[in-house]
């Protein structure tokens, strides 16, 4: 299953005991489902869990069954619920304060959401019904899909008063609000009854940041690397000219003694190398000497 599955089935293991906080998810998922009129709700979902859970979210928020359900449900098939019955229709107009007899202006009506707990079980039902996450391994981006425009703007308001920060897009006639901070995700999916997929956002996070920081100690490792083997090379030449030109018995003890260590020993570091002086000198010490070498090998 995908993080956005495993997210939703999370999200539906809450049970909702306030009438209030049931008709607000209720009304989430009928602002970002696939279809919400006076006349009809259609409501698909490849997500079983959410698929269980609707037929108990609308009998509780308005004493009413879909018209239409699927026989089974399964994490491989598309469940698809509606309701076009008059009656039916008529007790989730009156819910929302809305006239059955009116076309629905579809606007965030925020009578219905005074409480926290009943802003959070909106954005639960939003989010079961229009919402997806991506796994937080790959990239972070949560995101919350509805047709109507006024819904878009409204959740905007919304979430700006509840502290949260989105932004919005459009993909092609559809309403995007998106979050692409893993704080955001962590905080959205908290606030919404799914702790254990925030803590997975989080844990991501850490992991990435441990990889990135071992890449870094790894690449800046390689390179010094490159760089000692780089200056032991010239050091080495620098030793074989002088050799071959007779003056490097000429040098002072101290410099034919560097100058054989470093040939003996081209894989050591500075540091290793001045331990290995008699008697043991230190880095710089050692690094002077070498660069002297290399000084006269240009002169001889």
């Amino acid at each position: 299953m995908s993080f956005s599955y495993d997210t939703k089935e999370e999200l539906c293991r809450d049970t909702v005991n306030r009438k209030c906080c049931t008709v607000a998810e209720a009304y989430g998922v009928l602002l970002f489902c696939n279809s919400f009129t006076p006349k009809e709700v259609k409501i698909t979902t490849e997500c079983a869990p959410f698929a269980l859970r609707l037929p108990r979210l609308f009998w509780k928020a308005f004493g009413v069954h879909f018209d239409s359900r699927p026989e089974e449900v399964g994490p491989s098939l598309k469940a698809g619920f509606s309701i076009t019955a008059s009656q039916s229709m008529a007790a989730i107009m009156e819910a929302y304060g809305y006239g059955r007899e009116n076309s629905v202006a579809l606007h965030i009506n925020y009578a219905m959401l005074e409480e926290d707990c009943c802003r959070a079980s909106f954005l639960r039902g939003a989010f079961l019904a229009g919402g997806s996450v991506t796994d937080p391994a790959k990239r972070y981006h949560l995101e919350l899909v509805t047709s109507h425009y006024h819904v878009n703007r409204e959740l905007q308001a919304l979430m700006l008063e509840m502290g949260f920060q989105p932004k919005e897009t459009t993909r092609k006639s559809n309403y995007l609000t998106y979050f692409k901070q893993s704080g955001a995700i962590e905080d959205f999916l908290t606030s919404i009854g799914a702790p254990l997929s925030a803590m997975e956002v989080m844990n991501a996070k850490v992991e990435k940041h441990l990889r990135n920081g071992v890449n870094r100690r790894f690449n800046c490792d390689v390179a010094n690397l490159d760089k000692a083997v780089e200056a032991a090379q010239e050091q080495i030449e620098a030793i074989r000219r002088l050799e071959a030109g007779g003056a490097l018995d000429q040098l002072p003890d101290k410099l034919r003694e560097t100058a054989a260590l470093r040939v003996e020993h081209p894989e050591l570091s500075l540091a290793q190398l001045a331990e290995l002086c008699n008697p043991p000198i230190t880095k710089s010490a050692l690094n002077h000497r070498l660069r002297k070498l290399v000084e006269l090998s240009h002169l001889d």
